[in-house]
């Protein structure tokens, strides 16, 4: 297949990637070292695409270029934390207190978030950030979709547990 199939294909879903590998890695830089490697890869096996769902393909190969890289150094969690909020837009129909509060949640979810393990942060951003069914996270992933859903539950009552809401809402919720 040509390149300008590649970019048409799969170029539309290089956010995507890149916000995965950014909550994957914990770090912009290592994040982008992801993607490039992943591109690349993706560019290679391009004529291995064999379904209509470049945009789970790709974060596949994110995924599993994260893994590569990372099991090798040990831990894929040492990493320092990425602040989205310093690079964020603020609602400018928002008065100056209420950007403020708004800044303070997103920071408390995203350290929330980051405080999962890996398996549990990885199908919580799959599912909640990028909006992905069970099924083609189960793809992405390497797991049944049952184990997604596990640990999907898993993951929400854990983050449940980390921003302090079982209490407030009376048991465990859907975050969605």
């Amino acid at each position: 297949m040509s390149p300008r199939v590649f970019e048409e294909v799969v170029l539309p879903h290089l956010d995507a990637a890149f916000n995965y590998a950014r909550w994957l890695t914990k770090s912009d830089s290592d994040a982008e070292d992801v993607l490039q490697d992943a591109a690349v890869r993706a560019l290679r096996f391009f004529s291995s695409l064999r379904s209509d769902d470049a945009r789970a393909w790709l974060l596949t190969i994110v995924r599993n270029t994260w893994y590569a890289r990372f099991s090798k150094a040990g831990s894929a969690d040492h990493h320092a934390v990425f602040d989205e909020t310093k690079d964020g837009r603020p609602d400018e129909q928002l008065d100056p207190e209420a950007l403020v509060m708004q800044r303070q949640a997103v920071e408390r979810v995203q350290r929330a978030i980051q405080g999962l393990p890996a398996d549990f942060r990885e199908v919580i951003v799959l599912r909640e950030l990028e909006g992905l069914s069970y099924k083609e996270i189960a793809a992405i992933v390497g797991v049944p979709i049952g184990t997604v859903m596990s640990r999907l539950a898993r993951g929400r009552e854990r983050l449940l547990g980390l921003l302090d809401l079982k209490a407030t809402i009376g048991g465990a919720g859907e975050l969605s």
